[in-house]
């Protein structure tokens, strides 16, 4: 399997350390990288078949969120994990809600950086189990949660991740499932990332698979002539 894989961050040392780790995703990786926003906006636009981009939140011409927001813009098919010295929770949430699946720190250790790349190129979403607890934390704080929904089932879930699954599990899209659930999609994708970590799963699919074995989902239905019915 061969992968291309843009990053940008204007500390070589990292970007050095980065390729190492981003050797191990694939047989063969393509690493494209650049030292600044601006050179790394012209790179996405002369690489339209990336299948990864890495970006740092705070770089030469640079404007942080911003422009972590017009590179997903520009780029709305390339999935984009930030990499961020800073363990913010308005960080965070803002990221993700200007279109990246994942932010991880860059003190995390290089198997949890290769662990949190695959699952984003598996197309699910992550977020560091510490910073997500501080996303949760918030969310409950800042009025998005009612006191129901702060309660967790024995599995570790709240009802607002229940909900998430079970429109997972109907196989609704990110934006669909803000729009059924009248949150922000950056919301959506922190309570998405939060069923994958009580579970231990990395895609929806497993997730969905973990939930139906743990007998919190029912099992797929089924038409006339028994074969399973995903909805």
């Amino acid at each position: 399997m061969k992968i291309k894989v843009l990053m940008v961050d204007d500390h070589a040392l990292f970007r050095d350390g980065m390729r190492y780790v981003l050797q191990q995703l694939a047989d063969e990786v393509e690493v494209i990288d650049s030292g600044n926003f601006v050179d790394g906006m012209k790179q996405a636009a002369g690489n339209p078949d990336l299948d990864l981009a890495l970006l740092d939140l705070n770089m030469p011409g640079s404007d942080g969120v911003k422009s972590i927001q017009a590179f997903h813009e520009k780029n709305p098919c390339i999935p984009l994990v930030v990499v961020s010295g800073s363990d913010q929770r308005d960080d965070i949430e803002k990221v993700m809600e200007c279109g990246a699946m994942g932010f991880i720190s860059k003190m995390s250790s290089s198997k949890m950086m290769l662990s949190a790349l695959r699952m984003v190129l598996d197309g699910g979403v992550y977020l560091p189990p510490q910073l997500l607890q501080q996303a949760m934390v918030g969310l409950d704080q800042g009025g998005v949660t009612d006191k129901r929904t702060d309660r967790q089932n024995k599995n570790g879930l709240t009802v607002r991740q229940m909900q998430t699954l079970q429109l997972l599990a109907e196989g609704l899209s990110n934006k669909e499932i803000s729009q059924r659930m009248n949150l922000a999609e950056g919301t959506v994708k922190i309570h998405t990332a939060a069923v994958y970590q009580a579970l231990r799963v990395s895609s929806r699919l497993e997730a969905v698979c973990a939930a139906r074995l743990l007998g919190f989902l029912p099992p797929p239905e089924s038409d006339a002539d028994g074969t399973a019915v995903h909805r």
